[in-house]
């Protein structure tokens, strides 16, 4: 690998960090966000500032009206547009929307390009990803899945529950795991306006940054045509995979944005705050804090990189995304919660950004599997590794 950024990234990057200091971070206080997220006028008046920059949907195809980034790019724009917690609703690049364009962009047809992708990328519509059951259904285990898809005529008529779907409320069109005759399962696109989608009811979280928030949704003989099948019926574990790999990678790069701004929040109250006669920073047991934070951050970095790379080289990035999963995730809670503890009393109230970042990161070692499923995937190849090698 070579680490050197090249001249155009690192202009992007000093773009998008000045766009996120100058118009996102003084909108961190605006009333207009609520338990579940940013309030649909508030994310378009993001939108309409990360458009006004040439900053929108950067990671989407520059056919489709993106900036076409490569992974290593979008680890160093990602990182910088998360260093407000509305930078990455700002720039669409936040979760699911951003997985969603990826995957859409991979396996849509033309048609369900135009329909729903092309939209998607301008901001003018978000999405839903609709996969996650409650008991006895999918969680951790795909295989679980209990939706069932029927074939009906030109039609299928789908049933079931899902919950913890993030962005649901607002989302105009959702992509449904469903478990189809064949007992495979199989991805659907549907407006979320039709007879038989169902929103339940809000769940809510610990976090607010996602935009729509966390919704359980119930799906009873919901139409959809046979046409609005993703890619092909009974390949949608596969087509999961496409998605799962790199959106799991950028959950990674925007968290590790936030972890350096509770950091950076943290260091300069070191500097400023005086105990015992001198600078706080300047007693052992904070300032080894701070070093503590800024070595799991380039590790952090370090492994996003190196993931992003495989994936640049045309590998699927699979262990290496698990693995980068697993230490971003950890990793960022460390800097975060030494943050709030350097802050002291400061760091657990509203008056600090570290409180909200704090309350929003927790989450991350478990969405997009918790970090137990993670390990005991790489333990099993590990184990598979080394009986294959075995004399």
């Amino acid at each position: 690998m070579n680490f050197a950024l090249p001249a155009d990234l690192i202009a992007l990057q000093m773009r998008v960090r000045d766009f996120i200091a100058n118009e996102i971070v003084a909108l961190e206080n605006d009333p207009r966000q609520t338990d579940h997220g940013p309030t649909e006028e508030l994310r378009n008046e993001l939108v309409n500032k990360a458009r006004a920059h040439g900053l929108l949907t950067p990671h989407a195809s520059v056919e489709m009206g993106g900036l076409g980034l490569s992974h290593i790019a979008k680890a160093v724009v990602f990182e910088e547009a998360a260093y407000s917690p509305l930078g990455p609703t700002a720039l669409n690049i936040h979760a699911p929307d951003e997985g969603n364009i990826h995957l859409l962009e991979a396996v849509a047809t033309d048609a369900q390009k135009d329909r729903w992708l092309r939209p998607m990328v301008q901001g003018h519509i978000r999405s839903c990803f609709a996969m996650t059951e409650p008991a006895p259904g999918a969680g951790s285990d795909p295989s679980m899945l209990t939706t069932t898809a029927v074939r009906d005529g030109d039609d299928y008529l789908i049933n079931g529950h899902k919950w913890l779907i993030t962005g649901a409320l607002g989302a105009s069109v959702a992509i449904i795991m469903a478990r189809t005759e064949d007992d495979n399962a199989t991805m659907f696109l549907t407006d979320t306006d039709q007879p038989g989608f169902i929103l339940e009811r809000m769940m809510d979280s610990l976090d607010t940054c996602f935009t729509g928030g966390h919704a359980v949704l119930r799906f009873e003989n919901l139409r959809v045509p046979a046409a609005n099948v993703l890619g092909e019926v009974g390949k949608g574990f596969r087509y999961a995979q496409v998605r799962l790999a790199p959106a799991r990678l950028t959950h990674c790069m925007r968290w590790l944005g936030q972890a350096r701004r509770a950091h950076e929040v943290a260091s300069r109250y070191a500097t400023q705050r005086q105990s015992f006669g001198q600078r706080l920073g300047d007693h052992q047991g904070v300032g080894f804090m701070l070093a503590d934070n800024e070595m799991d951050l380039l590790t952090t970095r370090l492994t996003i990189w190196h993931c992003a790379w495989v994936l640049d080289q045309g590998g699927r990035g699979n262990v290496e995304s698990s693995m980068a999963k697993v230490i971003s995730s950890e990793g960022i809670w460390r800097v975060i919660d030494r943050s709030v503890q350097v802050l002291g009393g400061q760091g657990v109230t509203r008056e600090a950004i570290v409180d909200r970042i704090f309350r929003d990161a927790r989450g991350f070692r478990i969405y997009d599997g918790p970090n137990e499923v993670h390990r005991m995937s790489l333990a099993r190849k590990i184990l598979d590794r080394v009986a294959g090698g075995a004399q």
